[in-house]
């Protein structure tokens, strides 16, 4: 007769988690945020957006009040929820946070050892970058360039850190998508990716913030412009 005592199981496995409704609902809004389904500035109707989500309002209520927490969504007294508005201040205050975390990423990449690792998959992202052309402003170059910055924060194999990026990564593609128009036919978007991810792999940091801080200077320069 088999044993089915704790003791015969594996040691390594953990017990599974099933997502809760209000959670993939939020997940489901983040998307369409990130994605420009909802741009800034668009008010989220309850009623509509219950129907079309097959979901009760009380599961919405809770998803909407994460992402308002969170603050991709803003309430306005007696008017309802929004998108919020990408002011200067708002984008400038976003940056500052991308620049901390991936900083952080970045530092604990080389503390772990896993430089090379992280490189590959970074070199990975922009192969992707380089083979697209359709040009710097296109969805597929906005798309690969999110995937970039979620792969770094990723390597870093901080819970933590990858739930706050979690959502710094729907601003950072609101803010890219307002920057589509704004990247010239001569600027060499692949080049500047391709730097961080050299010097992640030579395990220089101060190279890598140096080219990160590069990077985030010129993003919030082409907003600004």
């Amino acid at each position: 007769m088999a044993d089915d005592s704790p003791g015969e199981l594996g040691g390594s496995l953990e017990p599974v988690v099933q997502e809760s409704t209000p959670a993939l609902i939020a997940r489901s809004l983040r998307r369409a945020i990130s994605s420009g389904e909802f741009p800034p500035g668009t008010q989220l109707g309850e009623a509509a957006l219950a129907r079309q989500l097959g979901v009760s309002r009380g599961p919405l209520r809770e998803a909407m009040q994460r992402l308002t927490q969170e603050g991709l969504l803003v309430s306005h007294r007696n008017r309802g929820l929004f998108v919020p508005d990408l002011t200067p201040e708002a984008v400038s205050d976003m940056y500052l946070l991308r620049r901390a975390i991936e900083r952080s990423a970045i530092q604990q990449v080389l503390q772990l050892g896993v430089e090379a690792e992280a490189a590959d998959a970074l070199d990975a992202v922009v192969d992707q970058m380089a083979g697209i052309s359709e040009g710097t402003d296109s969805p597929e170059m906005v798309a690969a360039d999110l995937d970039f910055h979620h792969e770094l924060v990723e390597a870093a194999r901080s819970d933590r850190l990858s739930r706050v990026h979690e959502t710094v990564i729907v601003e950072t593609s609101m803010c890219l998508r307002a920057m589509q128009s704004k990247y010239g036919p001569g600027e060499d978007r692949v080049a500047e990716h391709r730097e961080l991810a050299a010097a992640i792999r030579a395990g220089d940091l101060e190279r890598a913030w140096a080219a990160l801080d590069e990077h985030m200077r010129d993003g919030l320069a082409r907003l600004e412009s």
